[in-house]
């Protein structure tokens, strides 16, 4: 099984088709119609400048892998959001010690009230007995 790194670099490849080692808009375009998408010159354009961090007028590979991580960030994000909704049933924008019991005893864990004090003290930054998604996030990643 490949690796990460191994897999971006291969998916580069297949989009820089002359081989210099960049992505430019006509080939970035190239493969989006290749796929049965469509993108005009001058958004492809405007995508490239969005990602050309050394403003070359070109998408190179480190670009190229931070614009994949940011895509997966983003959906892990996306993720925990619908998951802290399912822990968050007060309508509060927070986990509190009830509403963590309820949840862990639908998943079949019960918890006293005080157990999961201590479990929301330990992620708990700002001290206020909740945790915020910011919180329920450091505690997830």
């Amino acid at each position: 099984m490949m690796d990460k790194m191994s897999q971006y670099v291969r998916v580069f490849n297949h989009f820089d088709e002359n081989g210099d080692g960049k992505i430019s808009p006509s080939e970035l375009r190239q493969c989006v119609e290749a796929v049965g998408g469509e993108l005009s010159l001058e958004e492809a354009e405007a995508v490239v400048e969005l990602l050309d961090s050394d403003k070359d007028g070109l998408v190179g590979l480190d670009d190229f892998v931070r614009f994949a991580e940011e895509g997966e960030e983003e959906e892990k994000v996306k993720d925990l959001r619908e998951a802290f909704k399912m822990y968050e049933m007060e309508g509060c924008g927070c986990i509190t010690p009830k509403s963590l019991k309820r949840m862990l005893g639908r998943l079949g864990e019960c918890k006293s009230i005080d157990e999961c004090k201590v479990m929301i003290a330990r992620f708990d930054l700002d001290g206020d007995g909740v945790l915020s998604f910011d919180e329920f996030r450091v505690m997830m990643l």
